[in-house]
């Protein structure tokens, strides 16, 4: 259960409390006796320890020092780990409620440290029979004077004199649901079934959902989508989420387009061994473009998105597509099947196409496309490329260092367009091995004539081992990367125009 993040305006003797100061001398009196003084100092000086928990007997109190960092970003980023830390803690003693309480002025830092124990207890727990494991937090409460002396602003309150961290905690819950979709089995999420979680999505933030199945994309002449899903027993669809408010800051939307692929076996090029285990998570990228639009619109922001999310499974039915088939795609350009493991960029094909009819401001994709770009960069950020967008991927990055959801750029020279040319068709769906993450994105390019930035989730989105609060199993990679994108581009008070 997502823990509730609130801005209260006292503590209480017999509460669990976080202690967040910049130095050990800022902590203030009357709280520890001298001989629990001279436990902490030593904890800190001797042990090097960040964390210093004390039992109270009634109650847990720890204390936080946060990191000397010169960058900003990591400063936030060992906050929000030091969070998931502390919450691990409180989980064990089974606390439902804590107190974080910012008593050397350090607001962001303790913002950080919240929403890192807040993203850190998340659990799947749907399919578990045993529910006594589950994370007992639910309340976490901040006791900040410079957040209360200014309630509504920042990116903290949905609303001035709001003392509810709503922002905050609308991107928590869209990263939850974000990573509830993302771990369910291909067993339950089927295309069909990953539309409906979307229109539930919609009702709730009052988004425009539209679904267009099968016969639709025979009309639309997807191509892409309807290659990749005839080898399954199950129907694709192709979902457009489309949040539009009247006092909407820009003219042409921002897009986002997301590889919704339920489950990937890699078609007749059928991947071997373990490398089909973890593919229900193939749709990561539909479900982060689907819950940004949802962050974005619960929190009714003043901006025009969409969400195109294509969406199938991949597997070797009777009726599948082979190696040298040729596609026709949504824009009339043919394809040359090389590897039906290749699949994601054909169904993001058709949406890119698909997306051109909103002459949008700028479009960005995220899928888990290749593994190059795993082997390349590995989990720690995702493969950016950019047409015609170089000071949007600027500030997308930027925004990638705030939320620790970085993003390392690749070049998307003309060179590499010619590795993807194919002898019978207009493109070969795979290059010659080297580059792959590049010759991926230029396929994607041919399908733009518009802002563009693709982004190659494949490392960060899926989890094997715990990486702090992003958990195993899916992170939710990309929801609060867009939704700071987008914010920063509403409070800079700047018309988006185009």
């Amino acid at each position: 259960m997502l823990p509730k993040i609130s801005i209260t305006d006292r503590t209480q003797e017999l509460e669990n409390l976080v202690l967040v100061v910049r130095s050990l001398k800022a902590l203030p009196d009357g709280v520890f006796t001298a001989s629990e003084m001279s436990f902490i100092r030593r904890q800190h000086k001797e042990l090097k320890k960040d964390i210093i928990s004390y039992n109270r007997l009634g109650n847990w109190t720890y204390v936080y020092v946060i990191k000397e960092e010169k960058s900003d970003y990591k400063r936030l980023e060992a906050s929000r780990k030091a969070g998931k830390k502390v919450g691990e803690m409180l989980n064990s003693q089974k606390a439902a409620k804590v107190v974080v309480f910012d008593h050397d002025n350090h607001p962001s830092e303790t913002l950080a440290f919240a929403e890192g124990m807040a993203l850190g207890n998340y659990q799947f727990m749907k399919y578990k029979a045993d529910k006594e494991k589950k994370n007992t937090l639910r309340k976490i409460e901040i006791y900040s004077e410079p957040v209360n002396r200014e309630p509504g602003t920042g990116s903290l309150e949905p609303g001035a004199g709001n003392r509810d961290p709503g922002f905050m905690n609308i991107v928590n819950d869209a990263v939850y649901q974000c990573r509830d979709l993302i771990n369910e089995p291909a067993s339950y999420l089927t295309a069909t079934v990953f539309s409906k979680e979307i229109e539930k999505l919609g009702k709730e933030c009052g988004a425009k959902v539209e679904v267009m199945n099968k016969k639709k994309l025979e009309v639309l002449q997807m191509g892409g989508i309807l290659g990749v899903n005839q080898g399954s027993h199950e129907p694709p669809t192709f979902t457009v989420m489309e949040w539009k408010p009247a006092d909407a800051v820009n003219k042409k939307p921002i897009v986002f387009v997301g590889k919704g692929i339920v489950f990937d076996t890699g078609g007749m090029n059928l991947k071997p061994g373990d490398s089909m285990l973890n593919m229900k998570d193939d749709m990561s990228g539909a479900a982060a473009a689907a819950l940004a639009v949802y962050a974005i619109a619960k929190a009714k922001l003043p901006v025009f998105v969409v969400g195109l999310m294509p969406a199938t499974d991949n597997r070797p039915g009777t009726k599948a597509i082979v190696p040298g088939d040729v596609l026709k795609m949504h824009n009339g350009m043919t394809v040359e099947v090389l590897n039906t493991d290749a699949e994601g960029r054909l169904i993001l094909a058709d949406a890119l196409s698909y997306a051109r009819k909103y002459k949008p401001e700028l479009v960005i994709d995220m899928a888990t496309l290749t593994g190059a770009a795993v082997r390349a960069i590995g989990k720690f950020a995702c493969a950016g490329m950019e047409s015609g967008a170089p000071e949007e991927l600027l500030e997308l990055t930027e925004s990638g260092f705030k939320t620790s959801e970085r993003i390392v750029e690749l070049p998307m020279w003309e060179e590499y367009g010619e590795l993807i040319k194919s002898e019978i068709a207009d493109l070969k769906n795979i290059g010659p091995g080297d580059a792959g993450t590049i010759t991926a994105g230029k396929f994607l390019e041919k399908f733009t004539d518009y802002p563009y930035i693709h982004l190659d989730i494949a490392g960060p989105a899926f989890l094997d081992k715990a990486d702090s609060y992003r958990g195993i199993g899916g992170t939710g990679f990309g929801v609060r990367l867009l939704f700071d994108y987008v914010m920063k581009r509403v409070s800079s008070g700047d018309e988006i125009t185009g």
